[in-house]
């Protein structure tokens, strides 16, 4: 077979919880051993976060990250900002104990694009601990301009935070956008954070990166717009949404949280266009262990 014919050779069709996918074995089997895209997997497989990016390149209107407690948690938490050689070390530490841990991830407390410090703890990472799958969060600011790096990494499993597909509502959640050192407000702002967390999504697909897309569900802002959003991602390959309620703080602090209903209601809702991760629990930059059976406090 020459490698044309490789190429337009069809992918495997097999059914992942409950919906036939076209998939190849390496992308099943993160999805298997993953716990963010496996509500199986979970229960068997950790993964663990390496706080080593603390810088952001937008604000969002419902996220601050000045608090710490170590009984806390939701994205943007740390006790501690590790270096690259610390965040080495940790995973080292770690894994002389923890045998079930299948994914070392980056998501935050900041933007991990945005850091450096994330792609030199990936590649110290990839060379001690290949067998270990690399995961990413990201807004997906810098996702176009990172992509090739991304994949020289071999990070396989990608988040991207989308809460909008219309500029006229994305500037009611975004006080501003920094875009290669300009800074965007309002609507423009929107507009060029969307235009490269679509072009990023795509270019990820087209990768074989597994993509999931995490939507933060805020009332009176987006929640007549998240349907739009899982047809949207849905129609360029994504392979899983995630609806996050609000965490009522900062500029969004005087709205009122879904409920556990309405948030059901939004995933069922948009579960007739692509999978819905129902098993999050808003982890911390510097989780470690299984969902919702942190361990991070035993490392500090």
């Amino acid at each position: 077979m020459n490698l044309a014919e490789k190429e337009e050779a069809p992918l495997h069709v097999t059914k992942v919880e409950g919906k036939e996918i076209q998939w190849d074995p390496s992308q099943l089997r993160k999805i298997q051993e993953h716990p963010c895209f496996s509500d199986k997997a979970c229960h068997f497989f950790g993964r663990m976060h390496l706080p080593v990016a603390p810088k952001c390149n937008i604000q969002c209107n419902y996220c601050i990250r000045k608090f710490d407690c170590v009984n806390e948690s939701r994205p943007g938490v740390t006790s501690k900002v590790l270096t690259p050689q610390e965040a080495l070390e940790r995973v080292r530490e770690v894994l002389k104990k923890v045998h079930y841990i299948k994914v070392v991830a980056i998501a935050g407390p900041g933007e991990p694009l945005f850091n450096e410090e994330t792609f030199e703890t990936f590649r110290l990472v990839k060379e001690e601990f290949p067998h270990l799958m690399r995961c990413l969060s990201t807004n997906g600011l810098l996702l176009p301009d990172r992509m090739d790096k991304i994949e020289e990494l071999g990070i396989g499993t990608l988040t991207v935070t989308l809460n909008a597909i219309d500029p006229s509502i994305g500037k009611n959640i975004y006080s501003f956008v920094n875009y290669h050192g300009k800074i965007y407000r309002g609507a423009e702002g929107a507009e060029v954070l969307l235009r490269n967390q679509l072009e990023g999504i795509r270019e990820a697909v087209k990768r074989k990166i597994l993509v999931k897309v995490n939507t933060v569900l805020i009332p009176t802002v987006n929640d007549k717009h998240i349907v739009d959003i899982a047809k949207k991602i849905a129609e360029m390959g994504v392979y899983m949404q995630n609806i996050m309620p609000l965490i009522p703080q900062y500029k969004f602090a005087h709205i009122t949280p879904p409920t556990q209903q309405e948030k059901k209601q939004m995933q069922d809702k948009c579960r007739k266009y692509l999978m819905q991760m129902t098993h999050c629990r808003q982890c911390r930059a510097d989780a470690i262990g299984k969902l919702g059976k942190d361990i991070q406090h035993c490392y500090l």
